[in-house]
């Protein structure tokens, strides 16, 4: 029987994208834009909703929370990216690749969660509008957006000590452009079988419980919608919905496709592909979906962009 070497390593190296240097100047020029203009949307949004006392309410509260996480999800790996893309370092830590690896999973693991939360929000203000401000009280929002920040960082924290505690032997090099549960498992010396059930279980129950309650929610705010007597109040209940059910559409296509799923089915070309989705489209066009069907946020960035222009002619 042959012997394995299972010496640790003490580093990685990020594939990442391309070697030709005319893509790579190409890629790393387009995603730069995209990261300044997804930084630029987000913090906008949370600017807006700061300074405009009209939006001060739980909506616009857990909205402010998800442009952080915007903020957040692409500032984890995208810089990582460009620098090995124009300064073709690719190399990164054992402690920096499982750092990211945290910080990514808790993103996305809070993410999910508090899109189950702002469905909850439309449910109560669609369903039970005459009580929702004594429901959604802000102190119950407050514990709705820390439980969800909270539950992700202990679900990430155990889906990292799960991949971090596997022996890396034969290679060093990650087939993606940054550290993330299918490519380290696949590159992984040590049995995976047992740590993989443990995760999809983890991920499986905690995904498929936000899932339902996010679905659960829909449904009744779309039986709520159809009872409505008004166009007009079913117009903008949908507007209002609509945002957040393609918020909703794209980010949990995207992980189910890369998460929910054993590493034997991993390949790495189609998930750098489905993690772009997540980790850098979406944040992109969060702001623009909910700015685009939405008047009050519509409104509000024309108050921060008049204030901003005011400033500088100054």
């Amino acid at each position: 029987m042959p012997r394995v070497n299972l010496s640790t390593v003490s580093e990685f190296v990020l594939v990442g994208l391309s070697d030709a240097p005319e893509v790579c100047r190409l890629l790393f020029v387009l995603f730069f834009i995209t990261y300044l203009a997804t930084m630029a949307g987000n913090i906008t949004i949370l600017v807006a909703i700061s300074t405009d006392t009209h939006m001060h309410n739980p909506m616009y509260f857990f909205l402010g929370n998800l442009s952080l996480l915007d903020i957040l999800c692409p500032t984890i790996t995208v810089p990582k990216m460009l620098e090995a893309l124009v300064l073709e370092n690719k190399v990164i830590s054992f402690i920096g690749c499982a750092f990211q690896l945290f910080f990514l999973i808790d993103v996305v693991g809070t993410e999910i969660f508090l899109l189950a939360v702002m469905a909850y929000d439309r449910y109560v203000a669609i369903c039970h509008p005459l009580q929702y401000m004594n429901i959604m009280s802000m102190k119950l929002c407050a514990h709705l957006a820390i439980g969800t920040w909270v539950v992700g960082a202990f679900n990430s924290l155990l889906h990292t000590s799960l991949v971090f505690t596997l022996f890396f032997c034969d290679s060093n090099e990650v087939d993606q452009y940054y550290c993330d549960i299918p490519p380290m498992l696949a590159l992984s010396c040590s049995p995976t079988y047992s740590r993989e059930l443990v995760i999809l279980t983890v991920a499986g129950v905690l995904g498929s419980s936000a899932f339902v309650a996010t679905l659960v929610s829909y449904i009744f705010i779309l039986l709520a919608i159809l009872c409505m007597n008004s166009a007009e109040s079913r117009h903008k209940a949908f507007s209002t919905c609509g945002s957040h059910l393609t918020v909703v559409c794209l980010f949990y296509g995207t992980t189910i496709c890369t998460y929910v799923r054993p590493s034997s089915t991993y390949s790495p070309n189609q998930d750098r592909i489905v993690s772009m989705l997540y980790g850098i489209l979406t944040p992109l066009l969060n702001p623009i979906i909910y700015s685009l069907r939405n008047k009050e946020v519509k409104c509000a960035l024309r108050r921060v962009i008049s204030h901003v222009r005011t400033a500088l002619t100054r």
